[in-house]
């Protein structure tokens, strides 16, 4: 019989919203929650408010291995967590914390949450879209890679079975001569096409020049927070964005409480609407003007949403923003995330 154990975060764990993203580590008995669609027994879930766990990540750590520890389990499954930046993060730093005491791990997540780069290839990760609605067609294809885990069976590479790549290489016979593939490739790029049979990774863009003189220049505020001016007129979506804003600063020497908010939708905006300085340290930068350490505050700040935004999407506003930013003779930028 395959013994699996569930990590779910506070909201999948039954035990309350945003509100409840400061819980502390605990356990339950058996299934909760989407466990119960799992198709077989769970023996415990484990369940940690985002905030929490990423705010405390060394102590969640430890509470939760040292519970995976009483009750080992055949395989760990971790949500799914589908576009969420905190749950995923969460379940891969569970899943390499698993595996680094023999436990093996399922999690299922959208391809670029950044998740799948936390977990650096210790978690069998599948590959989601970013609504929760898939739940019922996602969790079938957890359940059965689990138990294949669990089961020992072998599981192939990653474009045979579904999981998204690992980073792990294996050495297999190939039913071609290397000569006859080496071939291949040259003709394939002599016709412009890709000759290779390692897949590339993310496009590397080089650093630009440091800045000789901080106070002889225009520097600007950019940022994926979504601070906008309250009533959000030119609806700047929450998450999943296609599009940034350019708003004017005019006279003001900070963010006064009440004329802007937050709507980012992946975080809790509560001190972030109080103070908008902290998202956004426009109060600490006018200092730094005043006091001759920066030459001037570009008069317009840039702002999207960075929650669930696509990679394509978020390299198309970035390119937009630059080419904005150099039109208007800008030559840095304080770049600030949530």
């Amino acid at each position: 019989m395959v013994k699996v154990v569930h990590y779910l975060n506070q909201f999948f764990a039954g035990k309350g919203g945003e509100q409840a993203a400061d819980l502390p580590p605990g356990r339950i008995a058996g299934a909760a929650g989407p466990g119960r669609m799992l198709g077989f027994d769970v023996a415990a879930t484990l369940y940690c408010g985002d905030n929490y766990f990423n705010e405390h990540t060394r102590e969640a750590l430890t509470e939760l291995v040292d519970f995976l520890k009483e009750q080992p389990p055949d395989v760990l499954i971790c949500g799914p967590s589908f576009a969420s930046g905190r749950y995923g993060i969460a379940c891969a730093a569970l899943a390499r914390a698993a595996a680094e005491i023999g436990i093996p791990s399922v999690c299922a997540m959208e391809a670029e949450s950044p998740g799948v780069a936390a977990a650096k290839g210790a978690a069998y990760i599948l590959p989601t879209g970013a609504k929760v609605t898939e739940m019922r067609e996602v969790l079938p294809k957890v359940a059965r890679l689990a138990e294949r885990i669990a089961l020992g069976e072998e599981i192939g590479p990653p474009e045979e079975e579904g999981y998204l790549p690992r980073g792990i290489r294996k050495n297999r016979l190939h039913e071609r001569w290397a000569s006859e593939r080496a071939v291949k490739a040259l003709l394939e790029k002599l016709v412009g096409k890709t000759a290779t049979e390692v897949p590339l990774g993310q496009e590397k863009v080089p650093p630009a020049s440091p800045v000789e003189d901080l106070a002889e220049i225009t520097i600007a505020l950019v940022s994926e927070g979504g601070l906008v001016p309250s009533g959000n007129s030119d609806h700047l979506p929450s998450h999943a964005a296609t599009k940034w804003y350019a708003y004017p600063l005019g006279g003001l020497s900070s963010f006064p409480p009440g004329r802007f908010e937050v709507v980012h939708g992946g975080f809790n905006t509560t001190m972030t609407n109080e103070d908008p300085n902290r998202l956004l340290p426009l109060d600490a930068l006018r200092a730094l003007e005043k006091d001759g350490v920066v030459g001037r505050l570009h008069p317009n700040y840039y702002v999207t949403t960075g929650n669930s935004t696509t990679l394509a999407n978020a390299t198309r506003m970035g390119e937009e923003i630059a080419r904005d930013l150099k039109r208007c003779g800008v030559l840095a930028a304080l770049l600030v995330g949530t």
